[in-house]
């Protein structure tokens, strides 16, 4: 595992991090029973497998336990400091009848409580029944992204491709993006039991599986 005064720095420099091992086998075999049990609640189905939940934090304490354990504190306090809580919660799945392509984009939203107008939050929208906003960069600047990887992911099954040290620039306008992307984009290769850290301000995308297996990924914001 790569140091933590390590991980900080490459984070910071470079925008994102690859960390193998964080969960046991024993834990994704845990994980994946308990988004099973899940059914309907918060999830949308094709054919009987769940490739979306957004309120994750809400539907699964067995994720809400994992995102406030011993092995996420490890890796995320060096980069945000000990005050830092979870925020959000995502479960995705790339199978053969939820097999989408990300375009190159930033992640500019956020999960709030409740809607209290300030300046420079806007604008808001509701996702599977929580409230989202788009904050100031400076919010965004202080966050950090866990993306908890319950399947080997490689470029064949749709990892995802990021663009080094792109979150440097804050917020960019859509139609600055394509300049963005002059330089190598990464395709960031995770295990199962992995996770990819990653700014949300960090440039990245990522394309169609071209194999008929699973990509489920917690995803999981820290504030």
């Amino acid at each position: 595992m790569i140091g933590s005064a390590s991980l900080s720095e490459t984070i910071a420099a470079s925008g994102y991090a690859v960390v193998e091992d964080v969960l046991s086998q024993n834990t994704v075999t845990e994980l994946l029973a308990a988004m099973e049990q899940m059914g309907d609640n918060g999830g949308v189905r094709k054919r009987g497998g769940i490739f979306a939940v957004r309120n994750l934090l809400d539907v699964s304490p067995e994720v809400m336990k994992l995102a406030n354990s011993d092995a996420l504190r490890e890796l995320v306090a060096p980069i945000l400091g000990v005050e830092f809580f979870p925020v959000r919660g995502i479960l995705f799945d790339k199978i053969p009848d939820a097999n989408w392509t990300v375009p190159w984009h930033q992640d500019l939203t956020i999960a709030v409580k409740d809607r209290v107008e300030a300046e420079g939050f806007g604008p808001w929208s509701t996702k599977a029944g929580v409230l989202h906003v788009q904050p100031p960069a400076s919010v965004l600047e202080h966050m950090i992204t866990v993306r908890l990887h319950l399947d080997d992911c490689g470029e064949e099954n749709g990892a995802l491709r990021v663009i080094p040290g792109s979150h440097l620039h804050g917020r960019i306008p859509e139609e600055d993006i394509p300049a963005m992307r002059s330089g190598p984009d990464v395709v960031c290769t995770v295990g199962r039991g992995g996770a990819l850290l990653m700014r949300p301000l960090l440039l990245h995308a990522s394309s169609p599986s071209r194999v008929p297996a699973h990509r489920r990924v917690v995803h999981l914001d820290f504030a």
